[in-house]
């Protein structure tokens, strides 16, 4: 399943540069990960100081 980025993030943009994928960018208040694009790799997750990188 696709990863997605929870509300705990704090948009430090740390995740957005490990994504082998580049489906990561900046939202509104969050960082979003495009669900279609995701390769469920968890490279995101393993980086993020506030685990706010979730599988689906």
């Amino acid at each position: 399943m696709a990863y997605f980025i929870t509300d705990s993030c704090i948009n430090c943009g740390t995740c957005e540069s490990e994504c082998p994928v580049s489906c990561i960018s900046a939202g509104d208040s969050v960082y979003v990960i495009d669900a279609d694009a995701c390769i469920e790799c968890g490279a995101c997750a393993n980086v993020c100081p506030v685990d706010a990188p979730q599988p689906q």
